[in-house]
């Protein structure tokens, strides 16, 4: 499926919720459903910078895909990690880095929390985007 499926499904699945405190519950079934983080991986150099919680994102490349793991210490956060990945998981760095995710909008995510969470949100897209910079970046270095 591709970005925009992706998000799609995510906005059909949100619009089932009209309350967004059965919204925030399917947050935190979505993270509880993520596997979890190899501790190994739960290092300060995994740690996105800029969420008030801990937030431990892993990125590799197979076969020439961007594959996302991540774990955090909250509960909303980590379905919110969950929902990234789900979207971006699993695409090419170029195809993340021209991503327009309008899904968080659209299903009302940032306006829906605080704004230390929301600038958590940004945070965890942008260091998603830099992964996927640099794996472009190192792809293009091979050629």
């Amino acid at each position: 499926m591709s970005i925009n499926e992706l998000q799609d499904e995510v906005i059909a699945e949100f619009s089932d919720f009209d309350d967004w405190m059965d919204r925030y519950q399917l947050l935190i079934d979505l993270g509880n459903e993520q596997e979890p983080l190899e501790e190994e991986y739960k290092t300060e150099q995994n740690l996105i910078e800029g969420c008030q919680s801990r937030v431990w994102l892993q990125a590799d490349e197979v076969a020439g895909k961007m594959i996302f793991k991540a774990e955090s210490d909250a509960l909303i956060v980590k379905g919110i990690i969950a929902l990234l990945i789900k979207v971006l998981s699993g695409h090419t760095p170029e195809e993340i880095l021209n991503a327009d995710l309008y899904f968080i909008d659209k299903i009302g995510l940032k306006e829906h929390l605080s704004p230390t969470r929301s600038n958590g949100l940004l945070s965890m897209v942008k260091q998603m985007r830099l992964y996927a910079l640099a794996f472009k970046a190192k792809d293009g270095s091979k050629k």
